[in-house]
């Protein structure tokens, strides 16, 4: 058979695996015109793994709300990254006659979220996007330890983006209009609205993260036109084997000295390195795994588009060590102020 007879190979053939899940490639480029959170994008991207079976088909999808909540001890994230993706409109680019288009789709379809902690969650996907994922043959395969070890949402775009690329023989770089890198990444509008602000808060950090965990070095560089960035060239090669184990050893690693580590800034860490480990402060045990429930409440009312209890987490790690608190529910409530300024959305 001659190579131009031959079907091309379509991305519902790709299996997903222990260590990794397969996401279409009109679904890694989409741009989104409701801005979705890190965990809202984790939990798509797991649901679409476990519907991978008959995704193409109109069929109910049933899913444990425990494999969505992850290590968090509430079903209440869930919830609400379930509803932001009902209402998240995307633009995907498509082929439509011959002739490149935007087709624009739901993410998530009608759903029905059982009261228990233990429950389920039963969903669909919507039929138009269905066809779009039939008939996808690009397509990222995502190793989902790097996927939850990624700690923002354009971290995970990044190397979503870089998945999809990866592969490709005869290329290694891509140059995007800034407003193209603006719109995948989902910096939602009036958000980092120069180039300075947009690479110090979001492009670099990512970049950095992705080019420290997974199989790529990654850079992004602005071009100009005039006195203007208007566009940016991103580029990613292959780490060879010494690479590849340093950021397997660094997956394993707490995210607290990342940033200090990918620099060559940290003391090198030997085998024994968790006998250094600090012991979890008194009044965090004491406290227990949650916040009180109005705190929660607070905290998203004022801060709408966080994952909460991501920011928790960084919080608890931040105060291993620390004296504690008189009022943890106040502190907590400081941190969060100081950390959506420093990592806008």
């Amino acid at each position: 058979m001659a190579a131009s007879d031959r079907k091309p190979y379509r991305t519902i053939s790709a299996q997903p695996n222990a260590e990794s899940l397969v996401k279409p490639g009109e679904l890694v480029d989409l741009v989104e015109v409701t801005p979705l959170t890190l965990n809202d994008r984790r939990i798509y991207n797991q649901l679409l793994e476990h519907a991978w079976d008959a995704i193409d088909k109109p069929v109910e999808h049933v899913i444990s709300k425990s494999v969505l909540r992850g290590s968090h001890n509430s079903n209440d994230r869930v919830g609400e990254s379930i509803e932001r993706l009902m209402a998240a409109v995307v633009r995907v680019q498509i082929v439509h006659e011959g002739e490149p288009a935007i087709e624009r789709v739901q993410l998530l379809g009608g759903n029905i979220e059982g009261f228990r902690r233990d429950g389920l969650l039963t969903y669909e996907i919507p039929s138009r996007l269905r066809r779009i994922i039939r008939n996808s043959t690009i397509f990222a395969r995502l190793q989902r330890e790097i996927m939850f070890a990624l700690s923002s949402k354009y971290a995970l775009t990044l190397y979503e983006m870089v998945q999809k690329r990866g592969n490709l023989k005869y290329r290694s770089s891509e140059v995007f209009s800034l407003e193209q890198l603006r719109g995948v990444l989902g910096v939602p509008k009036g958000k980092l609205a120069n180039w300075s602000n947009l690479n110090l808060r979001a492009i670099q950090p990512a970049v950095e993260e992705v080019s420290t965990l997974s199989d790529f070095i990654v850079e992004i560089t602005p071009r100009k036109t005039g006195r203007s960035v208007t566009h940016v060239e991103l580029r990613w090669w292959r780490k060879d084997a010494d690479g590849v184990k340093a950021s397997e050893r660094e997956i394993t690693y707490s995210k607290v000295g990342r940033k200090a580590r990918a620099s060559g800034a940290a003391e090198t860490v030997t085998a024994d390195a968790n006998v250094l480990q600090k012991p979890r402060p008194e009044w965090l045990e004491r406290q227990g795994p949650s916040l009180r429930p109005e705190t929660y409440e607070t905290a998203r009312l004022r801060y709408p588009g966080y994952d909460i209890y991501f920011v928790e987490g960084e919080w608890r790690s931040w105060a291993k060590g620390r004296d504690a608190p008189q009022d943890p529910d106040r502190a907590f409530l400081a941190f969060l102020a100081k950390y959506t300024d420093a990592n806008p959305l």
